[in-house]
């Protein structure tokens, strides 16, 4: 299933794509849905930026709510590598549960917008229930798009709260 969204930044490319990259961690406060993000790789090459990040979800959720989730089922590694010559920047996420049944990649464009910021996010997401135990093969293909749909909706509110608070960062940062 397709992940896409679009969001308009106050603030031009070069410092909404340097803050998105480079201060990842200093927006957490900013981040409703984000207890956490880890760097654990950060490496330059000719072709741009890898990174590796652990991100840590659940944020807004009660406390009462978390003591039922494990900590692997709230967190995701993000693999992704940022080509500054296109303001592109290509992604995979690898869920900590369920990784066998769980894919999901796509690539982010920065787009210079009269003096803004336009994000567009494309990607896909893609559910095999048939890989999760306990779900009856039969039905694997309704379960697998139902996850699908519900998991988009949430990774994109996700997304659109991640560039909200990119710019609440930016916004207190510049005062």
């Amino acid at each position: 299933m397709q992940i896409r969204c679009d969001a308009v930044l106050a603030f031009p490319r070069p410092l909404v794509w340097t803050t998105y990259r480079d201060r990842l961690v200093d927006l957490v406060p900013y981040l409703p849905n984000i207890r956490g993000i880890e760097v654990k790789e950060r490496d330059e090459t000719p072709d741009g930026i890898h990174f590796v990040n652990v991100w840590h979800g659940g944020g807004d959720l009660p406390a009462v709510a978390r003591s039922f989730l494990s900590e692997s089922m709230m967190s995701w590694t993000d693999i992704a590598t940022w080509r500054e010559n296109a303001f592109e920047t290509d992604w995979r996420v690898e869920p900590h549960t369920f990784r066998d049944a769980v894919r999901s990649a796509g690539t982010n464009r920065y787009m210079e917008l009269d003096g803004k910021t336009r994000l567009e996010i494309r990607g896909e997401l893609e559910i095999d229930a048939s890989k999760v135990k306990g779900v009856p093969k039969l039905l694997a293909g309704k379960v697998s798009r139902a996850i699908e749909e519900f998991m988009v909706k949430a990774v994109s509110k996700n997304l659109l709260d991640v560039s909200r608070g990119v710019e609440r960062f930016l916004r207190d940062s510049s005062s």
